[in-house]
């Protein structure tokens, strides 16, 4: 098999497991999978091997490397064409769009195969804030081999953007089903309960219409919410934090909820399985930012055996399933995803079937082990 460079801007943000999920299983099918990024962090929860980063390099190397990227010059990727010469890459993985198009002169150096996988702000928000990004997309479109998304929502969105369609494939983001127990939640009415929220506070996470819907839930029902992840430096996400804590106290909930930050995914993942719904309610954020294909929070709370309710918005409803479909709202409807919720409370006997159907979706359509090995044909189909 040829040898493949993934390349992103940091090795590895605590959202960004995917990544992680895709170049280790590959280099578990024996694929010679190297990354080469900017700079690193979380190497503790995400270490796989051939992790080529800037930030090691010497300081002269990287003032350079950095001086020109500020120039907007492509040859501050000079970096990715040595290292792509010295493992005689056959095929570039850029992951996000923008990484795709800045690659573009170090992918026709090195003479590779370039596949472009699109995630999210790449596809709405990108080219809606900054119209020169559809100029850069057109560009992409016309030399890259293979553009790769989330679901078929996203498929028609990077089509409309400009890309053939020929060269656009779903490829499900795979989770490791095998390694996450299946445990169906229960619930007795007149017991807590407990709610799940995990997302970046972004305006696209639509976290308080769903805190809207859990205040009114929690007069008639005893509710216990969790809340995992917060903002960053910058002043949207500082604002959207503002919004939550208003929302959970207009709702009355401050008191009874847990802000627990940012934690790493093994933890989440232990979290989840002492709650009985995830909540999910995503929405097009003013500036156009979506969440492009669906968080991969909602696939692995699906493969825990939990419900998700969640709002129809971008691929979501594709992740959900069939059976699932019926636990989503429309975006920004705070009232409807009460309804949700109420109705979902208003017959436990039913969360055992719901969760198989989600359980069984997930592991069809979103095994890391499948999906890694779809990954891999794409790969060979370029080279071949």
């Amino acid at each position: 098999m040829s040898v493949v460079i993934h390349s992103c801007p940091t090795w590895l943000p605590q959202t960004q497991t995917w990544m992680h999920t895709q170049v280790a299983g590959l280099q578990q099918l024996g694929i010679e999978a190297h990354v080469v990024c900017e700079r690193t962090e979380h190497l503790d929860q995400f270490g796989v091997a051939n992790i080529h980063s800037l930030d090691r390099e010497g300081s002269a190397r990287r003032i350079w490397d950095r001086a020109l990227r500020k120039l907007c010059v492509r040859r501050h990727l000079e970096f990715l064409t040595r290292v792509g010469r010295t493992v005689s890459a056959r095929i570039v993985h850029s992951h996000f769009g923008n990484v795709g198009w800045a690659n573009l002169e170090s992918v026709r150096r090195l003479g590779a195969k370039h596949v472009v996988t699109f995630y999210g702000f790449d596809v709405n928000q990108l080219p809606a804030g900054c119209p020169v990004w559809r100029q850069r997309y057109r560009e992409l479109f016309s030399k890259v081999d293979l553009v790769l998304c989330e679901g078929s929502h996203m498929g028609r969105c990077i089509v409309e953007l400009g890309c053939p369609e020929g060269k656009v494939k779903v490829h499900h983001l795979g989770v490791a089903v095998d390694e996450i127990p299946f445990l169906p939640r229960r619930w007795v009415p007149g017991e807590p309960l407990r709610l799940l929220i995990a997302a970046s506070f972004r305006e696209k996470k639509g976290i308080p219409y769903a805190i809207e819907a859990i205040g009114k839930l929690a007069r008639d029902i005893p509710i216990r919410l969790t809340i995992i992840g917060d903002a960053g430096q910058d002043e949207e996400s500082q604002a959207e934090k503002r919004r939550i804590l208003e929302a959970l106290d207009h709702g009355g909930l401050r008191m009874g909820t847990r802000l627990m930050g940012y934690l790493p995914h093994r933890t989440l993942l232990r979290e989840a399985y002492a709650h009985h719904i995830f909540v999910q309610s995503s929405v097009t954020a003013a500036n156009g930012d979506t969440e492009g294909g669906a968080p991969v929070g909602i696939i692995e709370m699906l493969a825990t055996g939990m419900l998700v309710v969640g709002s129809r918005h971008c691929d979501i409803p594709e992740v959900m399933g069939p059976a699932m479909r019926e636990l989503l709202a429309p975006e920004r409807d705070a009232a409807a995803i009460e309804r949700v919720l109420r109705d979902v409370a208003a017959r436990p006997e039913s969360w055992e079937s719901l969760a198989d159907s989600g359980r069984e979706h997930i592991a069809n359509e979103y095994n890391r082990h499948r999906q890694n090995r779809r990954l891999a044909e794409h790969y060979a189909e370029l080279v071949a």
